[in-house]
């Protein structure tokens, strides 16, 4: 084995070395460690990495691995932050969102409360006053009068009509056909609508005392008012009786084969015949009353129709009472005066 020749020598030169060694120390040469030279032509040989270098790279190996694990870590817990704040971004423009939502379901909750509530009020203002219009009405036709009614305010009505001279004969406290004649000369001289009902407007007329002027001024006449329809008795420029009257319709009108105008002559005229009694048309227009010929084919006659209205051929109607009255009591006998207007 090549062991023993070294050995030998490292033997043979301890030896030798020792006087040597000796003389150096005291010379203060040699080396303190007892460390012997190394044999001439051997190689040195490497020493060992001592372990405070490895100790030194494993630390700094560890100390880049704890940073890297630190860097990650940072990263990480940045974009948990990122996320988490991202997240809580969210939640909070979700919350926003449903609370502004919320605040405007509460609003147009409000809005169409209150609308409901305005509406209600609307309703029950409307209601209210719907309620005394109603009662109002049924007030004012309570105060009303009218044809069929009977009783101590139709008397007053009557008498009162009889005061300012409208054509009524007797006052018993009945609203029949005579009463209606004179409330429908009332409403035509106060220029109301004709519907023979004692309103607030015709009571108004009656409080008022509401009757037509005469055109004239002497003597006795027959006044006839065609816009109107109204039939007067006038004594010295004084109208003393105003009854209800129907003249000509204004339409054409067949008879005998000929065609008419059913128009009332306007003008000054007299009466120039009379027949006392029912009487025929010579043109078969129907019967007349005791007519009274103020002009050719036309008269002042009695019927059994008298409307509020423009209604005849031409000749001028009145109430067959009031053509008695007419015949039988004012006098109407020829050559009285008959002026239409």
């Amino acid at each position: 084995m090549r062991t023993v020749p070294n050995l030998r020598r490292r033997l043979t030169a301890a030896l030798v070395g020792v006087p040597v060694v000796l003389a150096l120390t005291l010379a203060g040469c040699a080396p303190l460690t007892g460390e012997t030279e190394p044999e001439p032509g051997s190689a040195p040989t490497a020493s060992a990495p001592s372990s405070d270098a490895g100790s030194d790279a494993q630390g700094r190996a560890d100390q880049e691995a704890q940073e890297q694990a630190d860097r990650d870590a940072a990263e990480k817990e940045a974009a948990e932050k990122k996320a988490a704040d991202e997240a809580a971004a969210k939640e909070q423009a979700e919350q926003e969102a449903a609370e502004k939502k919320a605040a405007e379901k509460a609003k147009k909750a409000e809005e169409k409360a209150a609308a409901e509530k305005k509406a209600e009020e609307k309703a029950a203002k409307e209601k209210a006053e719907q309620e005394a219009a109603e009662k109002k009405a049924a007030e004012e036709r309570d105060k009303m009068l009218e044809y069929g009614d009977s009783g101590e305010r139709v008397l007053a009505l009557q008498q009162r009509l009889q005061e300012l001279g409208y054509f009524l004969q007797d006052a018993d406290g009945s609203f029949g056909p005579a009463t209606q004649q004179a409330v429908w000369a009332l409403q035509k001289a106060a220029g109301q609508y004709r519907d023979g009902v004692v309103g607030p407007k015709t009571q108004a007329a009656l409080d008022d005392g509401v009757r037509p002027q005469a055109h004239s001024s002497s003597g006795k006449a027959i006044e006839i008012d065609l816009d109107r329809q109204l039939l007067m008795t006038v004594e010295g420029g004084k109208v003393t009786r105003i009854i209800n009257a129907s003249s000509g319709n204004g339409e054409t009108y067949e008879a005998k084969g000929r065609s008419y105008h059913a128009t009332t002559p306007r003008g000054s005229y007299a009466v120039y015949m009379e027949r006392n009694g029912m009487h025929e048309s010579t043109l078969e227009l129907g019967s007349m009353y005791r007519p009274k010929y103020f002009s050719g084919g036309y008269a002042v006659h009695g019927s059994g129709s008298i409307p509020p209205f423009p209604a005849s051929h031409g000749c001028v109607r009145v109430s067959n009472a009031a053509m008695n009255w007419l015949w039988d009591s004012w006098g109407m006998p020829k050559g009285t005066p008959v002026i239409l207007y």
